[in-house]
């Protein structure tokens, strides 16, 4: 599991369009130790009140191990980002950027696939544990500290999400968006243990959108084994047939497939033969964990 506490060394490599000033101020203000960025050409310099370097090894001379690096490059550079990242003992890879060539994602994926390092995205806000660290460009003022997990693909809806839960006195223990791009880092099942896992969280909440089959496997995983309970949420139930849920990026992956593969039904099939509660809208889905609670 990742080593989620305020004192966590944290990296931004790259300020491109996916991260703003206020994303900084805001992490910075919520506690998180963000100690420097990198920007190849800027070292020296200050970007959004942190000290600039040009290489990753620079930062950990100057500041020793950094846990968690935040990834905020152009998609084609994306890869060599992380490159850099693994090469400097960074665990925790959290890939802001949005549209990474998929065989970028495959190179990357395959060179940490014996490794302890977790990747989480690419096109994700991030993760945050209310009350205690903010890790990415979530809005932390949807959030408030509790028990409940969140996992989804989504990104605003996962803050949508929260808040429901935050209006009804539901908090929040972890939060993560693994990335709606075509191939992303971790997956449902890896978070799905992390939070079964994890001694705060009490239930869990998944949200899914169409495309892939990333929902249907982490049903079945969730038959098998999560003991906690989980309400899932699939967005787009009303989307049209035919219509490709262009965010998620599912590439052509429908040759010699059921021409329903990825398609809401399937999904909402799956979890209820997981027996894993439905929420219709994003505001059902406190009474529903309030009912798994009991």
């Amino acid at each position: 599991m990742m080593n989620l506490t305020p004192n966590s060394k944290v990296l931004i490599q790259g300020f491109s369009e996916f991260i703003y000033a206020t994303h900084i101020t805001q992490m910075k203000a919520y506690g998180t130790n963000v100690v420097a960025g990198v920007n190849p050409g800027y070292g020296g310099q200050q970007i959004h009140g942190l000290p600039i370097f040009d290489l990753v090894e620079e930062v950990v001379d100057k500041f020793g191990v950094i846990d968690t690096t935040i990834i905020c490059v152009h998609p084609y550079q994306v890869l060599d980002a992380a490159l850099e990242a693994i090469a400097s003992d960074i665990r925790n890879i959290i890939i802001i950027s949005a549209g990474v060539p998929p065989l970028d994602m495959v190179r990357l994926l395959r060179t940490t696939e014996t490794t302890e390092i977790l990747i989480i995205g690419p096109n994700s806000p991030g993760i945050i544990v209310p009350g205690k660290i903010l890790l990415g460009t979530q809005p932390s003022e949807f959030y408030i500290p509790g028990n409940v997990g969140i996992v989804s693909r989504s990104s605003t809806l996962t803050y949508e999400i929260a808040w429901e839960l935050t209006k009804a006195g539901l908090g929040q223990s972890i939060s993560v968006s693994i990335g709606s791009d075509a191939i992303v880092g971790s997956s449902f099942n890896q978070w799905l243990q992390i939070l079964d896992e994890d001694d705060i969280t009490k239930a869990i909440v998944l949200v899914g959108q169409p495309g892939g089959g990333r929902e249907e496997a982490a049903a079945h995983y969730i038959a098998e084994a999560i003991d906690k309970p989980v309400i899932a949420y699939i967005a787009g139930r009303h989307l049209p047939p035919a219509k490709t849920w262009r965010q998620t990026g599912t590439l052509a992956t429908v040759i010699g497939r059921d021409p329903n593969f990825g398609s809401v039904e399937i999904k909402l099939n799956a979890f209820h033969q997981a027996n894993v509660p439905v929420a219709e809208r994003p505001s059902q889905i406190p009474k529903l964990v309030k009912k798994a609670l009991k």
